[in-house]
């Protein structure tokens, strides 16, 4: 039996996330695409890239409980989008309201204590012209968002022109981060504007290709 054989079940209600086997680090992980979030308490990393879209790593030291999410849109006032049962590419989870509202109680579920969750922030850079200020807002919505909730904000990144790829450890915290400054193609460009056209109900123009590693 491979170490490629032992990935475990999907959790439940994250059945539509996309999990492969890390060989480089030898263990689970979850890729989250812009829409998802991802809450667990199991020995696997939450992975993704992020261009202008803002992914807020929540945990809670000493449970292993911990979550990603990554949206694209800063916050909406509309109440009807309240089910974290939903799918999350579609509907509530693209909002950054409601993409903090389900990963935080999320973490809770999963045994997290709302007094001891610690948060880093990641993304936010302005890598994509068509749309226009979202990074700047969304930067803005996930800060004010923290600060309004009283969270322990240990760390963050955001801003620039750079998209990050982020591999995090929910069971201690520990997020890895890489400056994609090389990246050679158009792929964030490319499904960031493809993802607005689905959120605005359009549909998108041309395949999207998107991250794999």
């Amino acid at each position: 039996m491979t170490a490629d054989t032992l990935a475990l079940a999907p959790i439940q209600g994250f059945e539509h996330i996309n999990r492969y086997w890390d060989r480089q680090r030898g263990i689970q992980a979850a890729k989250l695409l812009p829409g998802d979030y991802y809450v667990t308490d199991r020995a696997e990393l939450i992975t993704t890239v992020l261009g202008s879209c803002v992914a807020a790593c929540v945990y809670c030291p000493g449970t292993g409980a911990g979550g990603m999410n990554h949206f694209m849109l800063p916050h909406t006032d509309h109440a009807r989008f309240v089910s974290p049962e939903e799918r999350c590419l579609s509907r509530a989870s693209r909002y950054g309201n409601f993409a903090m509202e389900f990963l935080i109680n999320g973490v809770l579920r999963y045994g997290g204590c709302r007094r001891d969750l610690q948060v880093k922030l990641f993304g936010g850079a302005s890598v994509v012209a068509n749309l226009g200020g979202v990074g700047v807002s969304n930067v803005e919505f996930v800060l004010a968002y923290v600060e309004r909730e009283g969270m322990a904000l240990v760390s963050y990144d955001l801003g620039g022109v750079f998209p990050r790829k982020i591999v995090f450890d929910p069971r201690t915290g520990s997020v890895k981060l890489k400056n994609l400054e090389q990246l050679t193609n158009d792929t964030i460009v490319r499904r960031e504007s493809s993802y607005q056209q689905i959120v605005n109900g359009m549909a998108p123009e041309g395949s999207v290709e998107l991250f794999t590693g």
